[in-house]
């Protein structure tokens, strides 16, 4: 059973769940803002999603998800961090979470080391940034924020695999931003094959 944290209504699991499902495994998902959070070591893994908090805002759910997030990583259960979660990952295991000096909004292309990590184009929305984790190893970027480092078997991430265009949308506020989301339908098709790589090298690094 994988566990699943959402942050918020707006911030649902999308193609992940989509992914977990034509996958055949099983998942619960939990809401960090919903009071006692689960134990993680009960679970093979745990995934967090996006949130509209950084993980250095005094909030009760921001606190209750560090706190989950070094349970897992304390008892070695893998963890997939996603934007927000890469951010609260990264700060569990030492790294450092910033303002981003350049807001990244919309499609963007990274550079990666890995090849369960295509270059995309993937779906970003973030207004921080993290930096690779001490004795993590760094496996994407773009040139204004590192995009992707794993440590052991744990995977934190600074894009939106999980996301869609009528997720994003929601979080985009003007037309302006939303013309920042559109693509055409094969856009959209590689980045949902894009997903389900990643996910499924995440998978193969948890198993």
């Amino acid at each position: 059973m994988i566990l699943i944290r959402q942050h918020g209504d707006n911030g649902p699991p999308g193609l992940l769940a989509e992914w977990l499902e034509a996958r055949g495994i099983a998942y619960e998902v939990s809401r960090s803002d919903d009071g006692a959070a689960p134990d993680p070591r009960e679970y093979e893994a745990v995934i967090t999603l996006g949130s509209k908090f950084g993980p250095n805002d005094d909030e009760p759910a921001v606190r209750s998800e560090l706190l989950l997030l070094k349970q897992a990583v304390d008892a070695d259960v893998p963890v997939m961090g996603l934007c927000f979660g890469g951010q609260a990952l990264a700060k569990v295991l030492g790294g450092t979470v910033e303002i981003a000096p350049t807001p990244e909004l919309g499609w963007r292309e990274i550079e990666s080391d890995d090849p369960s990590i295509p270059s995309g184009p993937w779906l970003e929305w973030h207004f921080l940034r993290f930096t690779t984790p001490p004795g993590a190893t760094e496996l994407a970027r773009t040139e204004d924020a590192v995009q992707a480092f794993r440590q052991g078997r744990h995977l934190g991430v600074q894009f939106h695999p999980e996301s869609t265009v009528e997720i994003v949308e929601k979080w985009a506020t003007n037309d302006d931003e939303r013309a920042l989301i559109e693509a055409p339908e094969a856009t959209k098709q590689a980045a949902r094959e894009a997903a389900f790589r990643l996910f499924d090298a995440f998978r193969g690094e948890t198993a």
